[in-house]
């Protein structure tokens, strides 16, 4: 048996005191084997720099800053991982992580205990060690994760290969975790904590179905080791493995939510451009400067009403969209809107 169990918070919150804490505890009392994922360690400190002065083809994603890259990365070799512990098949490199990635992350399960020594070169076939494949293992992934869509994604990892997932989220107040930062050898800006603390997500456990095995927990709390509460939440989830077909209703409208947001931000934001182009155009074309405040009202009337069918899900009437209509509802949205942005300067244009 497998459990993944996600830590997030700010940074300096307590997350490396608790993991720590856990690695050693959890083998104790309980007897699970343990390892732990710190992403400080497995992301390298350059991914979080400025971008690359010129990023070449051989690249996975050039459109994806660094630091996401590094994750989706190390998201792919923990999934090899798990893959080749629930199968018993070969432990190898996954074919879209570079190899720096993947050597960290072998590094990193050698130093935890999960690879025989011998195994610490490249070669296909790996042997586990025996703490490894004897009880169950319980991996802690020590990260900030601090939107739902990080943790979501490890969630989906334990649903595809019908591991256990629970959350431990510390909440501390700001102006600790920034007084601990502070104190730190490589402490982090401050404003990076702090805009983080305000884009932070906790869990949502009545929202969220597959969040129901999280705790969220005070910062002072969570320094013994000796956490009853914490012990009796991973046990759960471990008797009650994520299962693979398993329908969440709630999940999906809230996948949907998300997924619409985007669509409508990336819709307001190509109709706004299109505005500023009309209304040079407009401009261009000698319409009075005392028409030009009505004309940018209209058009800005215009894209509110068809953003407002675009986040209602509503049929846009216009024959544009019809002929449109196996195209994505942005793209719809953005040429009916150019088309019905034409025809109201042209009303301005012939006056």
């Amino acid at each position: 048996r497998v459990g993944l169990c996600v830590l997030c918070g700010l940074p300096a919150a307590g997350k490396s005191t608790l993991a720590r804490a856990l690695r050693r505890r959890l083998p104790q009392r309980p007897g699970w084997a343990c390892a732990l994922l710190d992403y400080d360690e497995l992301i390298p400190p350059e991914a979080f720099g400025p971008p690359e002065p010129g990023v070449g083809p051989a690249e996975p994603s050039p459109l994806l800053p660094r630091w996401k890259r590094s994750r989706r990365e190390l998201l792919q070799c923990l999934e090899r991982f798990l893959r080749a512990v629930v199968t018993g098949g070969p432990l190898s490199a996954p074919a879209t992580a570079t190899q720096p990635a993947w050597e960290r992350f072998l590094a990193c399960c050698h130093g935890q205990g999960l690879l025989s020594s011998a195994e610490s070169d490249a070669a296909a076939g790996r042997s586990w060690t025996h703490a490894a494949t004897s009880r169950p293992l319980y991996l802690i992934l020590d990260d900030n994760f601090y939107y739902q869509s990080m943790r979501y994604e490890v969630y989906q990892l334990a649903r595809k290969y019908s591991l256990s997932f629970c959350q431990l989220f510390l909440e501390c107040p700001l102006e600790c975790c920034l007084q601990r930062n502070r104190l730190r050898s490589h402490p982090l800006p401050d404003q990076t904590i702090c805009l983080m603390a305000r884009r932070i997500e906790m869990p949502d456990l009545k929202k969220n179905a597959w969040e129901q095995n999280s705790l969220i927990l005070k910062s002072f709390d969570c320094t013994s080791e000796d956490n009853e509460q914490i012990i009796s939440l991973l046990a759960a989830a471990l008797e009650n493995p994520v299962k693979q077909n398993e329908e969440n209703t709630e999940q999906k409208e809230a996948d949907r939510a998300i997924c619409a947001a985007s669509t409508v931000h990336q819709a307001d934001q190509t109709c706004r451009r299109i505005i500023s182009q009309t209304m040079k155009d407009a401009k261009d074309k000698n319409i009075p400067s005392s028409e030009m405040k009505s004309l940018a009202e209209e058009l800005n009337k215009l894209k509110a009403e068809f953003l407002e069918d675009l986040r209602q899900g509503n049929e846009l009437k216009n024959q544009i969209c019809i002929q449109n209509q196996h195209s994505d509802p942005a793209t719809s949205v953005i040429s009916s809107f150019q088309h019905e942005a034409t025809n109201v300067v042209n009303k301005y244009i012939l006056k």
